[in-house]
């Protein structure tokens, strides 16, 4: 069956980074664009960040010079670094393909003030 299982979520101070990892299970990330999506507790789901097959990405606007997408498809991983976090940042990260329409369980981020 398929699976993405995302990690490297948890508790961060303000301004602090963390690095979120996803790795496919069952699917194959090469040739194919990646994202990254978040929710937050009452909120729709946010599309943080998109890389192509190509490699080019875009990022959401409060993302925007804080996160950088990345993909190794020969470990058929997908990354998202996260810099100087926020508050708001705080939210389930998802990891997702979206040509397949598969996504991942998700992995917490929390930041405190």
């Amino acid at each position: 069956q398929v699976q993405l299982v995302e990690s490297g979520g948890g508790l961060v101070q303000v301004g602090g980074s963390l690095r979120l990892s996803c790795v496919g299970i069952g699917i194959s990330f090469r040739d194919y664009n990646m994202r990254w999506y978040r929710q937050a507790p009452g909120k729709e789901r946010e599309l943080v960040a998109h890389i192509g097959a190509s490699g080019i990405t875009n990022y959401s606007d409060s993302m925007k010079g804080r996160a950088t997408i990345s993909r190794d498809d020969r470990r058929n991983t997908l990354d998202l670094q996260m810099n100087s976090l926020k508050p708001e940042d705080t939210a389930v990260y998802y990891c997702n393909q979206p040509t397949s329409g598969f996504w991942g369980q998700g992995t917490q981020v929390t930041v405190s003030s």
